[in-house]
């Protein structure tokens, strides 16, 4: 069910005057209750409830309001003085002001001692408060009855082997008052919330059945008296059940309830608190009331300790389950970081290898490739320096040429697949077709007598960023073994681009010699010759692959002998999109 949340006392305006009417009002309307409730002889009262409701309302409305009590007690206490038939004079009056003074005092006195020994609003919250308000409303009640009494005595009202009497009957009236009325006020103008579930219905009826049925057995001839003699010890356990299963609201509810109903029967000779005289009877009953209020509020006080301790240490555990879990999970990603770092570092080692492989093989390559031109450039010069036909000398200088265009094109291809290895990638907007033209304007020559027709088809939507000396490196190896490897008869260069934002699929076909399936699978590796006739480096598809890795892209080659070769390519788009 749900909870309602109550605030049963709305603050009153910020007008100090409104607030000293309202308690002077209040104050006078207690204390014509706690005349209603003396007992008829001797006109004495069992509880003053104004006593409670002045610290109450000091703890309320702060200290701002003691006016108002001194001004209500007045009024009070004069009626009280009518009650009991003293005709007014200047000492009655003396009396009064004296008396008004004492009740402020009082008051004002246990107001001070809450705040510097308890600190807190609601006193009734913890054990020790509890008894510390207790010792509180013995001293404070002890002062205004002080002051009270000497009053009357030094304006000869009363005499001087009255004064004990008169004190203890004020004293404890008084007490009585404070530890009944200031608890229920204080707890009905706290925030709370009453909530209604299944469970505490059931409470409820339970307890409310259990009251009936010991009422009833009051109009029962055999046990009535009985159980009027027995009606303290029966009524404790209901009491100390709302203590320890409802708030301090419902507890004191019920705790003023019996207090009244005790009062109410005793005064009109009912009940077990019927004595010989009415002092006696009013004194077991104002010891009645003061011990069972005091009971309860401290089982409440205890238990509500435990229920806040319980909680704090419910959240504590949460807290702690959500630290174990946190912890967990950070010990979880540190694993599993610790196993990327491995994969990673098994990841290095296996291209370290790899590397030292390729360079083993790289330095036996080189050194192989390096030295065959030269040493050809070396015989062919011997040949020359021997020759005397200057046409023969003009053909040894032509293959010197060739030598050293080859030794050109494979050092050009190691510094290539250098600064692939070594650079970042840097990015940039591309133009694809300004990059294919300057690329073919610049191995024009190298078809020789050959008319190469080149064919680019370009569709393009959304700008395309990428590395564009890697780009054409790609390129250029692509588009000069396509002249290299070209047919005799109307060779041609098909490039076709797809660009979206995320890749650019790049095809580029030709209708040259192709390759051999069984060299399909090893075309991307290093120095890896498909064919002996006019041949290159063995670097430059190998270079391609290397450069298409760099860039995250990917690349297949297709070919069929004596029809052509087709390369695909993707390459990422690294442009924000």
């Amino acid at each position: 069910m749900n909870a309602l949340s109550i605030k049963p006392i709305a603050t009153l305006k910020k007008s100090n005057d409104l607030k000293i009417i309202v308690v002077s009002v209040l104050y006078y309307l207690s204390a014509h209750f706690g005349l209603w409730l003396s007992f008829p002889d001797t006109k004495t009262m069992p509880l003053w409830p104004p006593s409670g409701l002045a610290l109450a309302l000091l703890i309320i409305f702060k200290h701002r309001t003691w006016p108002a009590i001194t001004i209500g007690s007045l009024i009070a206490v004069a009626m009280t003085f009518l009650h009991l038939g003293v005709t007014f004079s200047f000492s009655v009056v003396m009396s009064l002001v004296i008396i008004a003074i004492g009740n402020t005092c009082e008051a004002l006195f246990g107001h001070y001692l809450i705040n510097k020994l308890i600190q807190a609003r609601n006193p009734f919250l913890k054990t020790t408060h509890v008894f510390i308000f207790l010792l509180i409303a013995l001293l404070m009640c002890t002062l205004g009855s002080f002051i009270g009494v000497v009053g009357m005595w030094l304006n000869y009202i009363i005499t001087t082997e009255a004064m004990v009497s008169y004190f203890s009957t004020w004293w404890l009236s008084n007490v009585v008052s404070v530890l009944i009325i200031t608890p229920f006020i204080i707890s009905w103008t706290e925030d709370f919330k009453i909530t209604f579930t299944w469970k505490k219905f059931i409470e409820l009826a339970i307890f409310l059945t259990a009251l009936a049925m010991v009422l009833l057995s009051l109009s029962i001839d055999s046990i009535s008296s009985t159980i009027e003699k027995s009606f303290p010890f029966l009524t404790l356990p209901f009491l100390l059940w709302l203590g320890f299963k409802f708030n301090l609201q419902t507890t004191m509810s019920g705790v003023l309830v019996v207090s009244l109903l005790a009062i109410y029967f005793t005064i009109f000779g009912q009940g077990p608190f019927v004595l010989s005289t009415e002092d006696h009877s009013r004194l077991i009953l104002q010891i009645f009331i003061g011990v069972t209020s005091i009971s309860t509020i401290i089982l409440y006080a205890t238990v509500k300790e435990r229920t806040v301790a319980q909680e704090a240490l419910e959240r504590f555990n949460e807290q702690l389950e959500m630290k174990v879990k946190e912890r967990t999970q950070e010990l979880h990603d540190e694993i599993q970081m610790r196993k990327k770092i491995e994969e990673k570092t098994k990841i290095s080692n296996s291209k370290l290898r790899k590397a030292n492989i390729e360079l083993d093989n790289f330095v036996y390559s080189v050194s192989h490739d390096l030295r065959a031109p030269i040493a050809s450039v070396l015989g062919l010069v011997n040949l020359a320096k021997k020759e005397e036909d200057i046409e023969m000398m003009k053909k040894y200088l032509s293959m010197v040429a060739d030598s050293a265009e080859r030794q050109d094109s494979f050092i050009k291809d190691i510094l290539d697949l250098s600064r692939n290895a070594r650079l970042e990638i840097d990015t940039e907007e591309i133009e694809f077709e300004e990059m294919i033209n300057e690329i073919f304007d610049h191995l024009k020559y190298s078809a020789g007598e050959k008319k190469i027709t080149k064919e680019v088809d370009i569709r393009q939507e959304v700008p395309f960023s990428s590395d564009k000396k890697r780009l054409k490196v790609i390129f250029n190896n692509l588009i000069s073994n396509a002249i290299r490897y070209s047919n005799g008869y109307d060779p041609y260069i098909k490039i076709e681009i797809e660009i979206d934002s995320i890749t650019a699929k790049i095809n580029i076909n030709d209708n040259g010699r192709g390759i051999s399936k069984d060299h399909l699978k090893n075309v991307f590796k290093m120095f890896y010759r498909a064919t002996d006739d006019n041949a290159g480096s063995g670097l430059g598809l190998y270079i391609v692959k290397e450069t298409v890795d760099k860039l995250r892209g990917n690349v297949a080659l297709h070919s069929v002998e004596r029809k052509g070769t087709t390369v695909n390519l993707e390459i990422p788009n690294l442009a924000d999109n």
